[in-house]
C-alpha cells in the first residue's frame, strides 16, 4: 500500500463533497444537496454527478496502489443516469473491480439518500510510475 493520504481537492471542496470512508479498494464520498448543484428545478446537474463517480473512483484507485506510483489521470470514464436526483444528498460508492500494475479499474454506484439508484460509473484509471 502506498502511503497515500485520502484528501479531497479544492474543486471537490467548492462542489461539498465529503469523503466518508476509504479502505483499501473502496471509497465512499458524500454530496449533500444545495440549490447551486441544479440543473432546472430541483435536478442536480448530471456533471456534478460525473465529477463525484470520477472523484470517488480516483480516491479508490490511489487507496491501495504500489507504493512507486507517482501519478496518474482518469483515462476512462463511463455515466449511465438511471434516474433524476432531485433534491436529495446523494452517495457515491467506488469499489477496485481489478487492479493491473498501471491500470485500475472502478464500477462507482451513486445512490440518493432515500436509497433510490441515480447513476452507475465505470473509471479507468491509469497509475504512473518513474521512468
Amino acid at each position: 500500500m502506498t502511503n497515500f493520504q485520502p484528501q479531497l481537492d479544492p474543486f471537490q471542496v467548492l462542489l461539498g463533497f465529503h469523503l466518508d470512508l476509504v479502505t483499501p479498494e473502496l471509497c465512499r464520498i458524500s454530496l449533500p444537496f444545495r440549490p447551486e448543484l441544479r440543473t432546472g428545478g430541483d435536478v442536480v446537474h448530471g456533471g456534478v454527478i460525473a465529477t463525484l463517480i470520477d472523484s470517488a473512483g480516483v480516491v479508490a484507485a490511489w487507496s491501495d496502489a504500489d507504493p512507486s506510483a507517482i501519478r496518474g489521470a482518469t483515462a476512462d470514464l463511463s455515466v449511465s443516469y438511471l434516474s433524476a436526483a432531485r433534491g436529495v444528498d446523494l452517495v457515491a460508492e467506488a469499489r477496485v473491480m481489478r487492479r493491473g500494475r498501471s491500470l485500475v479499474f472502478i464500477e462507482v454506484d451513486v445512490t440518493a439518500s432515500t436509497g433510490e439508484r441515480i447513476a452507475k460509473g465505470l473509471v479507468t484509471y491509469k497509475l504512473g510510475y518513474r521512468a
